[in-house]
């Protein structure tokens, strides 16, 4: 890349911008997605401005009460919450909201109702806050099915029916990810202009990686064919070279790396979480989604992950995601456990 270049360059492609024209490819288009998304990015400047001064700003710690996920709150957590939650009612876009944080979805009064069903993770990975970890906030956006009064049902659908979905991780650069359904996009903050620029257009994710992602702290628990997974990333029969790991335990650091230099990640389920325990709406599906859209596979273990469709707003499930080639390795493991069953 040619960073001399770079700093001149006066044609810069926002994410206001590409929004526009993504939107002006649908004449039939009012202009309420992009209202919505501009209201979630601007929820992603003031968490990224909240998280690069938390500890000046004692935000740092424990806010002192339990979520619904039974995980003590951090203080950036319950801003955070707030933050999105206003920032997607005032766009008065949005009819249905899910949040991690939230034990019931939230239903926007009808005066400022729209179309849209949000569901995200405010903070995910805040239990690394403390110690400077990448975090992040993951969001999937769904249509209301047709115009009748609001019920779960309309965020109750399989993650193959989002309109969008993605997340903003703040590292040592401010880095938004987004797919429309049409390719991934990332996205960096220029501080300096306080604009997202597209800095990566058209992600495609490795179709075979050299890094395995996994909690082996867990081990123990597994099931055979995640077992038979990892022993054959560690110790593979073929003569290829050992796979590496890395592991974040932030799921928006572990996904990003996975989807910019291909590999695997794996949250499988086991004897402690017999349901896994990533959560379907906000961490799952919008993952899942954006893997797909850059030429990647999620699985959960028994089908693909888009296909779930959940009953409860916080449901969990098992997740195996990353390049197409990898992930085929371990339907393949599940399918030969299935035939000896």
């Amino acid at each position: 890349m040619d960073h001399a270049a770079d700093a001149h360059r006066t044609d810069l492609m926002t994410i206001t911008r590409f929004v526009l024209n993504e939107q002006s490819k649908y004449p039939e288009s009012r202009g309420d997605f992009t209202i919505l998304l501009n209201h979630i990015v601007l929820g992603c400047k003031f968490v990224c401005s909240a998280v690069n001064k938390a500890g000046l700003a004692k935000l740092i710690g424990l806010a002192g009460e339990t979520n619904v996920q039974g995980e003590e709150q951090k203080k950036l957590d319950v801003l955070s919450n707030e933050v999105f939650v206003k920032a997607l009612v005032s766009s008065g876009r949005t009819c249905i909201l899910v949040s991690e944080e939230d034990e019931e979805a939230t239903f926007v009064d009808p005066s400022k109702r729209g179309r849209y069903c949000v569901v995200f993770d405010p903070l995910d990975g805040s239990s690394n806050i403390d110690c400077g970890v990448s975090i992040g906030t993951i969001f999937g956006i769904y249509m209301m099915k047709d115009n009748h009064e609001p019920t779960l049902d309309d965020v109750l659908q399989p993650g193959k029916q989002m309109l969008a979905a993605g997340y903003c991780m703040y590292g040592s650069s401010c880095t938004l990810v987004l797919s429309t359904g049409e390719g991934v996009n990332r996205f960096t903050l220029d501080p300096s202009l306080g604009e997202f620029i597209l800095t990566h257009p058209d992600i495609k994710i490795p179709k075979k990686g050299k890094i395995y992602s996994v909690n082996e702290g867990n081990a123990k628990n597994w099931d055979g064919p995640t077992a038979k997974y990892v022993e054959k990333c560690k110790f593979p029969k073929d003569g290829s070279s050992p796979k590496s790991l890395r592991y974040i335990g932030s799921m928006v650091a572990d996904v990003h790396r996975t989807l910019l230099y291909g590999g695997i990640f794996l949250y499988p389920a086991d004897k402690k979480s017999p349901s896994g325990k990533l959560r379907v709406l906000y961490e799952v599906f919008p993952m899942s989604f954006l893997m797909e859209q850059a030429g990647g596979q999620a699985f959960t273990g028994k089908q693909r992950a888009l296909d779930l469709v959940p009953t409860k707003i916080h449901e969990r499930s098992p997740i195996f995601l990353g390049s197409f080639d990898d992930v085929e390795d371990i339907k393949a493991l599940y399918a030969a456990e299935g035939k000896k069953e």
